[in-house]
């Protein structure tokens, strides 16, 4: 008799200082399940200080409500705006804080690595990571919102499960019309 492999909890974010996305999946062996994703909408807080506290307050209430065993979050690309990134990585540091606050293990993947490791494309587009999340983990178009940061959240989490013990050749397609040929009952009437 085998024995059943173990249940994770991963929990993913996508940082931001006005939005910051998130994604919680329930894997066990090669089976993953979106629990779920959200957003943090950081808008409202004038002062930058306030919006990190938020962050912090925010991510230990996930890290409270879902338990998740690890956590894996984008890390942020280099921008021309020097403020904008050092905003970008205080809140990227806070959220990892909140994770080693609770000892839990960090991640972080380069956005190219994500979009690649869920597309196969390392330039896709934003839309094209949430299409591709959505016939992966069945989720219904009601389920998926309308910041874009939610699926970003989710595709860090499941970017980390694919590398964290899927052999490279299961989920190796060449492109879009190769994961169609060879998923179609993944592919529903669109």
């Amino acid at each position: 008799m085998r024995k059943a492999e173990p249940e994770k909890i991963i929990l993913g974010i996508d940082p931001g200082t006005t939005i910051m996305g998130y994604g919680v999946l329930r894997t066990q062996g090669k089976r993953a399940e979106m629990i779920t994703m959200g957003v943090i909408d950081l808008r409202k807080y004038k002062s930058h200080y306030l919006k990190l506290g938020r962050i912090f307050e925010r991510i230990t209430g996930l890290i409270e409500a879902y338990l998740p065993d690890e956590m894996a979050i984008e890390a942020p690309f280099f921008g021309k705006n020097v403020q904008s990134m050092l905003k970008l990585g205080r809140a990227q540091g806070v959220a990892m804080a909140a994770a080693i606050h609770r000892d839990i293990p960090i991640t972080e993947y380069a956005p190219l690595k994500i979009k690649m490791a869920i597309t196969g494309n390392g330039q896709a587009s934003k839309e094209q990571v949430a299409g591709m999340l959505q016939r992966l983990l069945a989720i219904p178009d009601e389920s998926l919102l309308p910041f874009m940061d939610a699926t970003d959240g989710l595709a860090a989490a499941y970017c980390h499960f694919l590398q964290a013990g899927r052999p490279e050749t299961e989920r190796a397609y060449s492109s879009w019309k190769d994961f169609v040929h060879k998923n179609p009952d993944k592919i529903t009437g669109h």
